[in-house]
């Protein structure tokens, strides 16, 4: 092999744009194949970006995990769809246009348009056919169809309730969406309480079926599933009534006269005998009912609500400096018919469970701290099983254990807990005043938002025949262009009267159309599902398609959205299900959560002004340096300190690349020599196979793509270090080009313009994209030799060198014999050698 003098300049800048433009005329490069292709098939797919102007770095190294992971997939032979689209609807665009004074819609689709050209840019291999935008028509019409068949099947309901809401968004969040009691946009904004009248959807008739499904999900993240199973917070226990005492008073019912009731959920229904008052959440129905007539009590109550109502908006409520007022009035405990006095406290919550709670201070931290604030009698009912300590003064209170049994409970004495708390709540469903009851933390989600840039919800208010449908017919309800946006006076579509005047579409006469829209959630609840059929217009896709393409086989982005999006869209994909549009009951086989990119001490975004444009670091080092820096920098699940030098030594490295192979190609395609130097021929050989195991391996376990970029460089110096040899033909120049063939296929899912160039220049058959992945030969990979560390207690002394394959005798052996390791046991007793074989060597030594 001739040595070339021309060593050709490495320019990324021209070899992107040649291979930009080569990608972009061909549409259907990064396509996927039909259900009939007969490949088996991989959906990988990362979340889906907000369009907000530019992609930064964070954006980037979420897009080049995925952009590599497809790339590989198609060498490997799948059928790889690989989309994008965006989420479009949202706050920011109105933000923008009440600062820029542009419309969202103009603002949203230029940012789209901007974003689409840096992905292509960076070179993401998408298959830009299925592109969704969701704040297009042909998107959110489906939502609003969603939107129509929840309605009918229950799911979906209005009702007026206390709601967060952000001052500096003028709209209402989602229970999710608040984080410390501030907005999860505007981390510095507290969240107030309002009463209104909101939209929501009962993703509580699928709690039970979200919780369980968690652990059959072992390709999710161990640290996802359990904030799922956390924010559902499933806890089992009893439902009780106890009957509300007024003089003899009654209320009618269905069946004649009933008294009136108090109903408590408790987890320790065992306690109940030690139950020595009832609390209720200053806003239960039963306060004004007891406070009615009584100016005083209800201003003592209406000043517990406005402490809760702070306490709230300070973000824990579990902390609240604990107040009550005693009501005067009593209930009757069902199970032993003592009288109870009736409080009101400010710890007690109206969303959680029955807004009323049995209170037990003996066995209850909280409830012992307010009873010996307020005097309330405390009574044990239970003690330790342990007979050792069974005494009031053996066991301090409150004894909180359930591991314990019974005393001061009637016929109950003696039972354990849980053998009374299976009796008690037998005893209850006979009597007709409780019932075994599982309660969540999960509530339903409020989706009502009053704003104007997101879907318009398709519902119609008649004064004739009140909430009725916009039939299918006439979906979609079209967001009106031209708008005037405030931050006041509620929705923005309020102010428009060609939109809000409409005619029933049940009576005929006239009507107002619902103002609010839906929040944005609902677009990423199920975008993935219209990527497999984007341009179907008469369903939101084909259920044959779905069943192919199925759960999604990799799914990666963020864990900051494990309990907003991840829960929401396995909720969607339930009802999908249960509407009969789909087989399957979870979207996503594999998730992958990535770490943050780093910089200045704060995850690079926007809004702390740490961004790093990735145009920047195109222009400079290339879009190749730039994505594969992104892999390299740190472990892809890590977070990644920003380092622009690093990117410059990644395009250092492609450099050498460049210069090692660009000058050979040429004269390898020609050359037909046959010399070869067998002990350079294998050494390299191996290398080269070791490479092509380990990267292999890691883009089907652990996805360590910096360890695969280091392999890389190594076997790279492997080369760089024999190119004299090389050059003088002491390889045969087949044997040559295959190894930079196979060089140029292991770069292609982290440089794909470097390794497409190459691959042209070697002569490669085809596109790169779809080559075979190279495959590795065990054999060839084996070292002859291994090299063992040998520690003396503890500490590296040497490294020896053993046959491969040597074992445990012979390894212990060659350390034995080894000087460094005999100068230092003169005169000593080894005590003991332990060997791992193929591994390390440690010596004992007194």
């Amino acid at each position: 092999m001739a040595d070339e003098k021309e060593q050709p300049r490495y320019d990324p800048a021209t070899i992107e744009a040649k291979w930009q433009e080569r990608w972009a005329a061909d549409p259907k490069l990064y396509a996927a194949d039909g259900a009939g292709s007969g490949k088996p098939k991989y959906y990988v797919l990362e979340m889906l970006p907000y369009p907000s102007g530019q992609l930064h770095m964070g954006h980037v190294r979420n897009y080049a995990i995925g952009d590599a992971l497809a790339r590989h997939m198609w060498m490997r032979g799948y059928n790889v769809l690989h989309p994008m689209g965006w989420d479009a609807f949202g706050l920011p665009a109105e933000n923008a246009a009440l600062k820029n004074n542009t419309p969202p819609r103009q603002w949203t689709l230029a940012n789209v348009a901007a974003m689409k050209r840096q992905m292509q840019r960076l070179g993401y291999a998408y298959d830009w056919a299925t592109e969704v935008t969701t704040c297009l028509p042909d998107y959110y019409r489906w939502n609003q169809w969603f939107f129509l068949r929840m309605y009918e099947k229950g799911l979906v309901y209005r009702k007026k309730s206390k709601v967060n809401w952000c001052p500096e968004c003028a709209t209402v969040l989602a229970n999710e969406q608040v984080v410390d009691r501030c907005c999860w946009r505007h981390e510095d904004t507290k969240v107030e309480l309002r009463d209104l009248e909101q939209w929501f959807f009962r993703i509580t008739a699928y709690a039970q079926e979200l919780l369980d499904e968690l652990a059959t999900m072992d390709g999710w993240p161990e640290k996802v599933r359990t904030m799922q199973r956390n924010w559902i917070g499933r806890s089992e226990g009893t439902e009780i009534d106890f009957f509300l005492e007024e003089q003899g008073t009654r209320e009618q019912g269905n069946e004649g006269t009933r008294t009136p009731r108090i109903r408590v959920f408790t987890t320790r229904v065992d306690t109940i005998f030690g139950a020595t008052s009832v609390q209720l959440a200053p806003e239960h129905p039963v306060v004004a009912r007891l406070t009615a007539g009584n100016a005083e009590l209800k201003a003592q109550v209406d000043r517990l609500i406005e402490e809760q109502k702070k306490a709230r908006e300070a973000g824990d409520v579990g902390a609240i400096d604990k107040h009550g007022v005693d009501t005067g009035h009593f209930a009757i405990n069902p199970y032993n018919g003592e009288r109870v006095p009736i409080w009101v406290a400010n710890y007690v919550l109206m969303d959680y469970g029955t807004g009323a709670i049995m209170s037990v201070p003996a066995h209850d931290e909280r409830d012992f701290e307010f009873a010996t604030k307020y005097g309330i009698a405390i009574r044990r009912v239970i003690q330790s099983s342990d007979e050792s300590v069974q005494n009031d003064d053996g066991e301090k209170l409150p004894f909180i254990s359930e591991d314990g049994v019974l005393v001061n409970s009637g016929e109950l004495d003696g039972f354990t807990c849980a053998a009374a708390q299976k009796k008690l709540q037998e005893v209850a469903a006979r009597g007709g005043f409780g019932e075994r009851k599982v309660i969540f933390r999960l509530k339903d989600w409020g989706v009502s938002r009053q704003r104007y840039w997101g879907t318009p919800i398709p519902m119609i208010n008649c004064p004739n025949d009140g909430l009725v449908q916009v039939p299918d017919e006439q979906l979609p309800v079209l967001l009106p262009e031209k708008i005037e946006i405030t931050q006041q006076g509620g929705s923005p579509l309020g102010r428009v009267p060609e939109f809000v005047n409409v005619t029933c579409p049940k009576c005929g006469g006239p009507a107002k159309r619902e103002t609010d829209t839906m929040d944005t959630f609902v677009d990423s609840s199920w975008y993935f599902y219209r990527y497999i059929d984007a341009k179907n217009s008469t369903a939101p896709f084909a259920r044959e398609r779905a069943e192919y393409w199925f759960p999604i086989d990799q799914y990666i982005g963020g864990v900051e959205h494990a309990i907003l999006h991840l829960i929401y869209s396995r909720f969607w994909t339930k009802v999908m299900r249960d509407l009969g549009l789909i087989a399957n009951s979870e979207p996503v086989a594999r998730l992958f959560t990535q770490g943050m990119v780093i910089k200045d001490g704060a995850k690079m975004s926007k809004s702390k002004g740490n961004v790093v444009s990735p145009d920047d670091m195109v222009a400079r080092y290339g879009a190749d340096s730039t994505r594969m820096y992104s892999l390299f920098a740190a472990p892809p699940d890590r977070d990644l300190d920003w380092q622009e030098d690093g990117v410059a030594g990644v395009s250092r490295f492609l450099a050498r690349v460049w210069r090692l192979c660009a000058p050979r190609t040429g004269v390898l395609v020609q050359s037909c020599g046959t010399s070869s130097n067998s002990d350079l021929k294998k050494k390299l050989l191996r290398k080269m196979h070791q490479t092509i195991a380990k990267i292999t391996l890691d883009f089907e376990s652990r996805w360590h793509f910096n360890t695969c970029i280091s392999a890389i460089m190594e076997f790279v110096n492997e080369l760089q270090a024999a190119d004299a040899r090389l050059i003088a033909g002491e390889v045969a120049a087949p044997v040559v080009l295959q190894m930079y063939k196979n060089l140029a296929l292991m770069l292609a899912p982290f440089a794909p313009y470097l390794a497409a160039e190459l691959w042209q220049q070697m002569g490669g058959e085809g596109s790169i994209l779809r080559h075979q992945w190279p495959a590795s030969d065990a054999e060839l990979a084996k070292e002859d030799e291994l090299e063992i560390p040998v520690q003396i207690n503890g500490k590296l002394v040497t490294v020896v060198c053993v046959p491969a394959g040597s074992d445990a005798k012979a390894i212990e052996a060659a350390a034995l014999a080894d000087g460094k390791v005999q100068a230092r046991v003169v005169d000593k007793t080894v005590v003991k050698v332990i060997v791992v074989p193929g591994r390390a060597v440690n010596l004992v030594v007194k």
